[in-house]
């Protein structure tokens, strides 16, 4: 009879035993999965952030294009002939700024239904893998992904996961500022003083989400900057 209590309880002891390896097993998996998803959404923010920054680098390259003349794709040259001074456009039906996208939403301080707030240009729904996409069929840009990435299933993995983040832009003149250049390789008999120029406020936003339904993005990053271009 004592056998056979002893017995019980040695069974008894090792269900408890099983029980409590199985919460722990099941507590390990829970933490390592809440992991691993917080390491990928910070991944989603920072890869977002860095195309928050494009937009204002595409921002700032327009302007440019714009003040200079574009550059001709064939030949690499600028085509003076088409420099037009970035100014703020009059509202019309060809210019039209949509005050509801969501990276405008995120500007807090912009005015809401005032006529009084022009931009040079609103540029919306800009895919990001479009930009960079000749990096990944050929070394034009530099390194090659595809020399990186021998597995043409990965590489299509990557190009996916590219897909789906996009960009929106807008760039507001604001009149005339002091300008002044500066570096170290200063023609001899230039000086460094300053002249006018004339500010331009950039806002720009990095987004992760789909590009068919661009106003429900999931992650969107909203900067802004202040350039100023010489006369």
């Amino acid at each position: 009879m004592k056998n056979n209590t002893q017995r019980g309880f040695a069974l008894i002891l090792s269900l408890v035993l099983l029980l409590a390896m199985s919460l722990m097993g099941g507590a390990l998996i829970v933490i390592a999965s809440s992991d691993h998803q917080s390491n990928n959404s910070s991944d989603e923010y920072q890869q977002t952030f860095y195309v928050a920054e494009t937009a204002l680098l595409q921002a700032q390259k327009s302007l440019i294009n714009k003040m200079l003349g574009p550059i001709n794709v064939g030949t690499g040259n600028r085509d003076y002939d088409r420099r037009i001074f970035p100014t703020n456009q009059p509202l019309s039906e060809d210019n039209l700024l949509d005050e509801d996208t969501p990276c405008y939403k995120s500007f807090r301080n912009l005015s809401r239904g005032d006529d009084s707030f022009r931009v040079v240009e609103h540029v919306k729904e800009q895919s990001f893998l479009n930009l960079i996409f000749p990096i990944f069929n050929d070394g034009s840009a530099g390194l090659a992904i595809d020399t990186l990435i021998d597995n043409q299933d990965a590489l299509s993995q990557e190009q996916e996961n590219i897909r789906k983040y996009y960009y929106e832009f807008f760039s507001v003149s604001s009149g005339t500022s002091e300008y002044k250049g500066t570096g170290v390789s200063l023609k001899k008999g230039s000086g460094t003083s300053q002249r006018k120029g004339t500010a331009y406020k950039i806002y720009g936003c990095g987004m992760m989400g789909d590009l068919n339904d661009p106003s429900n993005p999931e992650i969107i990053v909203p900067l802004e900057t202040l350039v100023v271009l010489s006369h």
